[in-house]
């Protein structure tokens, strides 16, 4: 795990102990600090008491003289009393990002990649780790994907770190300087937790606030909201486009397709040649690089249909590269399910792309409200549920035929999180083949 002499004889609170939270507290601990620790589950409790911290909870207690409350991302801060009461008390609120930040100064040399934005950023995350895996670089993924950062070993000098940043992370975060700082794009997202989206856009570009002068930032400027935020940087700057991928190298990087890919892409290139890789290793890289999964993965190909598990697009604005991806060949070969807890303006984003699709099933919560919006432009079933849907897909796709599940919504109306939805239907896909 990662621990530092900066936090020895310093009191923390740790408000939240899944994963992270506990992880936290390991690495606290084991660092020679005092924590007080709470969950609402007794258990998790318990599994802290057993690494060390007293249990508390942290509304409760006097905060006056800690060193700061650390709280899990999904702690609303604009509506959550742990935010008063800090500041009440003059501590800081933060994550365990922030705490990472802290402990740079006693890991062996290295650089830190962060990755934001509103969709892309994990797949750029996995992708520049894999380049640099790929090319001999010591590195790990952390941050909002993969396993809690503090849980990791150091890596050795030379290591660099990637780790994907949402807003709430960078709210938690107040000494992170990356070495590389990345914004993919942006598209209004999570706005109850901000004062609309000029809030979320600002909370994005402190990431670039918090760098050094003689750092790197690189903005992918396909989006208005995104060249602004780029226009206001004032030290090393590189702005990226998708179209500036050739189509013919995009091609050769199987796991890459579709324009959000050639943003994707770019994006990643950009970072690996900041940090010294060669085109050689580059591509390589590209080639090599598979999907992560519930994020336009493969998950299998039955009769010659494929069939694509993009459960992670969770609002209209992520569904739309997916359908982008699959133009008519001549004809309209995509089938695509969608539906579930919708979000904000429904799936204005994803009509440019309706004259892609073949035939829509609608699942979910949102199963009148998207067929109302649809109307005649996409012949719609209502099929209500994953399982009805796969069916009726499979029914009526041929050969040379792609069924996508790109929901465009939340997932909380039928399943516990994007990762339940997308597991559940690849279960029924790879069902279709047994």
């Amino acid at each position: 795990m990662i621990t530092s002499r900066a936090f020895a004889g310093r009191r923390y609170a740790v408000l939240g102990l899944a994963r992270s939270g506990l992880a936290t507290v390991e690495a606290l601990v084991a660092s020679g600090a005092g924590v007080t620790a709470w969950d609402d589950r007794e258990e998790a409790c318990d599994d802290a008491m057993a690494l060390g911290a007293d249990i508390g909870n942290p509304l409760d207690i006097d905060l006056i003289g800690f060193a700061g409350v650390v709280v899990s991302p999904g702690v609303p801060l604009n509506r959550h009393p742990i935010a008063a009461h800090a500041r009440e008390a003059h501590v800081p609120v933060i994550g365990d990002v922030e705490l990472f930040a802290e402990a740079r100064g006693d890991l062996p040399p290295h650089k830190v990649v962060g990755i934001t934005g509103t969709n892309g950023k994990s797949t750029v995350t996995a992708l520049i780790h894999h380049m640099l895996a790929s090319a001999g670089v010591p590195s790990l993924m952390g941050g909002n994907i993969g396993l809690p950062i503090l849980s990791r070993d150091p890596l050795p000098e030379g290591g660099v770190y990637v780790l994907e940043l949402s807003s709430y992370q960078i709210d938690l975060s107040h000494s992170l300087a990356c070495d590389v700082a990345v914004l993919t794009n942006l598209s209004p997202d999570h706005l109850d937790r901000y004062d609309g989206f000029t809030g979320y856009a600002a909370s994005k570009a402190r990431l670039f606030g918090l760098q050094r002068r003689d750092q790197v930032a690189i903005v992918a400027v396909d989006d208005d909201p995104s060249k602004m935020i780029a226009s206001r940087i004032n030290h090393r700057l590189h702005r990226v486009s998708g179209q500036d991928i050739d189509p013919v190298d995009q091609h050769r990087w199987p796991a890459l397709q579709g324009p959000h890919n050639a943003q994707n892409a770019v994006c990643a290139i950009a970072v690996c040649r900041v940090l010294g890789l060669n085109d050689e290793q580059i591509e390589r890289g590209l080639a090599t690089y598979t999907s992560l999964p519930h994020r336009m993965e493969l998950v299998g190909e039955v009769a010659g249909v494929r069939w694509f598990n993009d459960s992670k697009a969770t609002n209209a604005a992520s569904a739309a590269p997916a359908l982008a991806a699959f133009p008519p060949a001549p004809d309209q070969r995509l089938h695509w399910i969608v539906g579930g807890q919708a979000k904000g303006d429904g799936l204005a984003a994803c009509r440019p792309w309706f004259g892609h699709v073949k035939q829509a099933y609608l699942i979910g919560a949102a199963t009148e409200s998207f067929a109302a919006e649809i109307g005649d432009a996409v012949p719609v079933d209502l099929s209500g549920d994953m399982a009805t849907a796969v069916a009726h897909a499979a029914a009526a796709a041929k050969a040379g035929d792609i069924v996508l599940l790109s929901p465009a919504c939340a997932s909380f109306d039928q399943f516990k999180d994007f990762e339940q939805r997308g597991d559940v239907f690849r279960g029924l896909v790879q069902a279709l083949g047994a």
